[in-house]
């Protein structure tokens, strides 16, 4: 159930303010056809550098964990806020912690994709990074939290698989995980999707056996040849031959 106004502290009320007085009605209704599996309502319209701003304004303030921890929040703006706020935390175990908190409540792709803590990605975490991948691409929490909707933490667990683990760190394990994932859900298997034609581009002869041998779900499959060969990093070459690959 979402908070309303008057539930909220002076704290939030006064980012609640700031998200307003950075509103644009014209990016609010680009953003509503954006994101069509949100209320309309529950868009601001808050550009993005404007939301970075007024992240960096509060982030800092002791008072940020009353709006961390008041969850779920009444508007989008303020979860991308939040996703920038966490992105943000320099601390592994404290961005994990708050990560965990509140990604059951993430309800929407652009949320789930704003969400790029750096400090996960730091070379010294990785290893613990992968432990907590191998929860989520699951649709679990670490913290053994129920979850009623995972569909955005499966999203992110390959979001982060495909962010960090498609170079030096790459493991051809990792290819099975994500093709095992079996979600109804159009925003995971687009998200696979993105994976796999990443993965062909950045590790082509890894990858190539998982089309050929047809190991995704067919829309999966369709989605990954066409994300591929739109793709700048695919060799016109292995474009070509893809597209005799399509079904």
């Amino acid at each position: 159930m979402k908070k309303t106004s008057a539930q909220k502290t002076s704290f939030e009320l006064r980012i609640q303010e700031a998200l307003f007085n950075a509103q644009d009605l014209k990016y609010m209704a680009f953003q509503s056809e954006m994101i069509p599996t949100i209320p309309v309502d529950s868009i601001i319209g808050v550009r993005t550098p404007d939301l970075k701003l007024i992240a960096r304004n509060f982030s800092a303030d002791p008072k940020i964990n009353k709006f961390l921890n008041r969850l779920p929040h009444e508007y989008y703006d303020e979860n991308q806020l939040h996703s920038f706020i966490l992105s943000d935390i320099r601390d592994f175990d404290e961005c994990v912690e708050q990560l965990e908190k509140f990604l059951p409540f993430v309800d929407n792709w652009a949320t789930c994709d704003q969400l790029r803590p750096k400090v996960l990605g730091k070379k010294e975490n990785r290893k613990k990074l992968l432990e907590l991948i191998k929860f989520w691409i699951r649709g679990r929490l670490a913290s053994g939290e129920p979850v009623e909707d995972d569909t955005y933490i499966v999203r992110f667990g390959v979001e982060m698989l495909m962010s960090w683990f498609l170079d030096d760190d790459f493991d051809p394990v990792f290819l099975r995980w994500v093709a095992a994932i079996r979600r109804n859900s159009y925003y995971v298997k687009m998200m696979v999707a993105w994976y796999f034609a990443t993965a062909l581009a950045k590790q082509y002869d890894a990858t190539i056996p998982y089309i050929l041998e047809r190991k995704l779900e067919p829309w999966t499959y369709s989605k990954t040849i066409r994300k591929a060969c739109e793709s700048l990093r695919i060799t016109p070459e292995q474009k070509a031959y893809l597209k005799t690959l399509k079904v």
